[in-house]
């Protein structure tokens, strides 16, 4: 399961006792557990981040950098953080198609994370053809209302379980 983790939260002081004391009493898997994080973090407190993304992950949390390209994005910082994902953000994804530039980027964004071990999502894939340019740039995995628009929790369910 994926969250979105917002700045704020995440620059708490104990935001991963939290997170670890929650893990502890639900049993949850950590290790089903990815935290979605905006490059927003990534302009205050570096080493902060650094810490709670690395203590986390040592427990077996995973980590993705949402909305990729959009923001504070730093080649550094991508070396420093022990993430597992990056995500294009839909801006680039929209136009891949139509948009040299855009599709450029994507593959790009798709050669840089892959040479750096790091899967690759696409958000806001809405046609057969955006996915499909995206699976032969190379990408792991999608979402976008191609797929499904968001559901409340019961249809949701309903959902998953068709496969």
């Amino acid at each position: 399961m994926a969250v979105n983790v917002s700045a704020r939260q995440f620059r708490e002081a104990d935001f991963a006792d939290k997170l670890l004391a929650i893990l502890g009493a639900t049993g949850a898997n950590p290790k089903r557990l990815t935290l979605e994080l905006t490059e927003s973090l990534l302009v205050h407190d570096v080493d902060d981040l650094i810490e709670k993304v690395s203590r986390l992950k040592a427990r077996g949390v995973g980590f993705a950098l949402d909305d990729f390209g959009t923001g504070y994005s730093s080649l550094s910082y991508l070396k420093r953080l022990p993430l597992d994902q990056v995500k294009i953000d839909q801006s680039f994804v929209r136009d891949v198609l139509d948009d040299s530039t855009d599709a450029a980027i994507a593959r790009g964004i798709v050669a840089l994370a892959h040479s750096l071990e790091l899967e690759v999502i696409a958000e806001g894939v809405d046609s057969e053809a955006q996915r499909d340019f995206l699976a032969s740039a190379g990408c792991d995995a999608y979402q976008g209302y191609f797929f499904s628009q968001a559901l409340p929790v019961d249809d949701f369910e309903a959902f998953a379980l068709r496969g």
